[in-house]
């Protein structure tokens, strides 16, 4: 059975940090490029940033891009984003999500093969 667990989130004051992980299981997670996306209450989804399978490349939206770094860990199956410098703007539901192959963009489930349920992050004073 497929999984993708999120966990990580929290309430945090403007300029914190967190770092979410996402544990996967059922599938050959070094051969998939793994994603986080976000969603915002009354907002449409947001894609943030992705890594592909090896972990050598990654890329991320312009509006976390210095303060957010995505990792991952082949060994033990866990994907990771540390957000540093949060804003009341990054408050939202965190999704990771994995496409075969490469890495992708989206910010739609339809585009990804897996998706998880999502961890809570919230930034305010």
């Amino acid at each position: 059975q497929v999984q993708l667990v999120e966990s990580g989130g929290d309430m945090v004051q403007p300029g914190g940090s967190l770092r979410l992980s996402c544990r996967a299981s059922g599938f050959i997670f070094r051969s998939y490029g793994m994603s986080w996306v976000r969603q915002a209450p009354g907002k449409g989804p947001e894609w943030v940033s992705a890594i592909n399978p090896g972990g050598g490349s990654t890329v991320y939206a312009d509006s976390v891009k210095g303060r957010f770094t995505i990792s991952r860990d082949n060994a033990k199956n866990i994907l990771y984003l540390q957000m540093n410098s949060l804003k009341p703007e990054d408050t939202a539901l965190y999704f990771c999500a994995g496409r075969l192959a490469g890495y992708h963009t989206g910010a739609y489930r339809a585009e990804y093969d897996y998706w998880g349920q999502g961890t809570q992050v919230s930034v305010s004073s």
